[in-house]
């Protein structure tokens, strides 16, 4: 049983939860993930580290209302006890070159973060760009802001915050003027896959946190099985992370939508803007 020290809601569907377990917080590393049931009869489902301390004991991480599972965890409160929490899991992010941009997109936003927070503690030059539908999706703001960043770039698809578009308008420009060297992207799969076009079209090499469906976390079950290289992996075992120039998107997208009726709009979405820049 995991106590739940701290609720936190960000939006209508987004929460975030701080719980108290002392043995996980002193393992963590930016990247991994947790499975959690929500109770003895619940199903196992995901959710990456988005913070962690390992002298208080706790870890935190944000999840957005999407079905029965999500919905059970955010009716529990502060004091209540979540069944099971197993982690980290999952290969720790790490990431070449001295001058990087971390690409984050709605609840994506809460493993940018560490893995950022994570690169400015290396000493590296970091620049995030983060993106959401609306104001109102964002998360984490002000955490960001509290980073040394060499920059921070808002974008969101309806411009109540930031610049109007998608992420790709600010990579590009920081491709074209060669400030970064490499990148990390983690979000939605056609943000992360036109990421990783712009990227290829400045041979700007960029890693990608990939985040298909999960049931064991161990590799068994064999749902997050992801294309990369020719290759048939699992995220959950030989990622998440994983060189997004090698990623079959195409296939990921397909194995998504099996799930998410959204995915074909949102890649008509990415599509049209990115086609505006050209």
């Amino acid at each position: 049983m995991f106590k739940i020290l701290k609720k936190t809601q960000f939006s209508e569907k987004v929460f975030e939860f701080r719980v108290e377990a002392p043995r996980m917080a002193k393992k963590a590393h930016a990247g991994q993930f947790l499975m959690v049931r929500a109770d003895e009869t619940g199903e196992r489902v995901p959710f990456t580290f988005a913070n962690w301390n390992p002298e208080e004991g706790w870890i935190e991480f944000i999840f957005m209302v999407v079905g029965k599972t999500t919905q059970c965890l955010s009716q529990l409160n502060e004091g209540d006890y979540i069944r099971d929490i197993t982690g980290p899991l999952g290969k720790p992010t790490e990431i070449e070159g001295d001058r990087v941009a971390v690409i984050g997109g709605g609840v994506g936003l809460a493993i940018a973060y560490p893995v950022a927070r994570m690169l400015c503690e290396q000493g590296k030059k970091v620049s995030v760009i983060m993106g959401a539908r609306s104001k109102d999706l964002l998360i984490l703001v002000e955490q960001f802001e509290a980073l040394p960043l060499e920059g921070l770039y808002i974008t969101t698809d309806d411009g109540s915050m930031g610049e109007k578009g998608v992420v790709t308008l600010p990579l590009a420009r920081l491709c074209e003027t060669e400030a970064i060297d490499s990148a990390f992207a983690v979000g939605p799969v056609p943000m992360m896959k036109f990421s990783a076009r712009t990227c290829r079209e400045h041979k700007i090499p960029i890693i990608a946190s990939l985040n298909p469906i999960m049931v064991d976390g161990t590799g068994m079950c064999g749902c997050c099985r992801v294309e990369v290289g020719g290759e048939t992996l699992f995220a959950c075992v030989d990622g998440p992370d994983f060189n997004a120039d090698l990623v079959d998107w195409d296939d990921l997208a397909h194995r998504q939508a099996s799930y998410k009726a959204e995915e074909a709009a949102s890649i008509k979405h990415h599509e049209e803007a990115c086609a505006c820049q050209k």
